[in-house]
């Protein structure tokens, strides 16, 4: 499997979106500052993923969250009490 996942600072509350073929290992590894983008936010929460037989299927779900700000505007939509939770621990 391949995932599509959304990550939550727990420092500053922003987002970020990635994409792996292994979920605790990656985000381990963003709570352990090993990845240059967000090691300046972390700590990190998950907050969703989706997961994708194809790993072809999951990147292009990923560029498309990140590329089109309708895409992410949707999913932010759909977590909207997740987001407005911002850094609680629920």
């Amino acid at each position: 499997m391949h995932y599509v996942y959304l990550l939550q600072s727990l420092k500053n509350g922003g987002l970020y979106i990635g994409c792996t073929s292994d979920l605790k290992k990656r985000i381990l590894e963003h709570n352990k500052n090993q990845s240059y983008h967000t090691k300046k936010y972390s700590p990190w929460k998950i907050i969703y993923f989706e997961g994708y037989v194809s790993k072809s299927d999951a990147y292009s779900r990923e560029k498309n969250l990140k590329l089109h700000k309708q895409g992410l505007r949707r999913l932010k939509e759909r977590l909207r009490d997740t987001l407005d939770c911002k850094l609680c621990g629920g």
